[in-house]
């Protein structure tokens, strides 16, 4: 049984993009085929709750090799984009200096495929912050309303 949602995906308005690519680009060093976040519709700092989203495309590096005939977005970009949303944020409420890489991964579940055409929409909620060493962020993807991720990402500023 999925846990309870971050927050119920009713309440995003996809209609308003509040950071763009672009503006992800000026906080998180990934670039061409590995940034992995396509925008965000909410960051709450008072709750530590941010939203982003990843438009699945069919020209993408990996839809040639991961499955041929029925390409499935591979889990490990879903922790990855899950992980840049959760360094944008960290990196814009603290206002660091630096570069926030993995320090771990923990609880991950897959609970559905991805495939290209499909919008997975991310959620965070930052758990723990450790000065400006270390940070937490319990994740969760949803497609078409279905939780299909969810995990536990450690940040530590490099």
């Amino acid at each position: 049984m999925p846990p309870q949602p971050i927050l119920d995906i009713k309440e995003i308005d996809q209609s308003r993009i509040a950071v763009t690519r672009e503006q992800i680009c000026q906080v998180n060093p990934h670039r061409y085929e590995f940034q992995q976040l396509d925008g965000i519709f909410l960051i709450d700092f008072e709750k530590d709750i941010v939203v982003g989203f990843r438009d699945i495309r069919d020209d993408e590096f990996w839809v040639r090799g991961h499955i041929p005939g029925r390409p499935v977005f591979p889990g490990v970009l879903m922790i990855e984009c899950a992980a840049q949303m959760v360094s944008y944020f960290v990196i814009t409420r603290e206002n660091f200096d630096g570069f926030l890489g993995f320090g771990g991964v923990d609880d991950v579940k897959f609970r559905g495929q991805v495939v290209p055409g499909d919008r997975i929409i991310m959620l965070a909620k930052m758990i723990e912050f450790r000065g400006k060493r270390r940070c937490v962020g319990a994740t969760q993807g949803f497609v078409n309303g279905q939780m299909v991720f969810e995990g536990t990402i450690t940040g530590m500023l490099i």
